[in-house]
């Protein structure tokens, strides 16, 4: 069965906003089995638009992967994330 990735690319404006969307998102990542791949760090956009802050996911399946991104507990991490930055989220499945 392929995995499925979640990925994100962000902006953060609010640091401190967003450490407790981080701190939160981590209780559905669990939940669902996921396991951070890509976490920030260094990062050097060569083509198009890009963001500073990059995520990438990976979940034993797509159905996990989907799982997270709607499960209560990610909405009340995104309930916290208001007006601490800008993002863009797909889940897609792997090869």
């Amino acid at each position: 069965m392929p995995k499925g990735y979640v990925i994100a690319r962000a902006t953060v404006t609010d640091t401190e906003k967003w450490g407790q969307y981080v701190a939160l998102s981590k209780i559905a990542i669990d939940k669902f089995e996921g396991r951070p791949v890509v976490r920030g760090g260094k990062c050097e956009i060569v083509e198009g638009q890009g963001a500073q802050r990059n995520v990438v996911l990976e979940f034993p399946s797509y159905e996990h992967a989907i799982g997270y991104a709607k499960s209560p507990e990610y909405a009340a991490a995104k309930a916290k994330r208001q007006g601490a930055g800008t993002i863009d989220i797909v889940v897609v499945e792997g090869v």
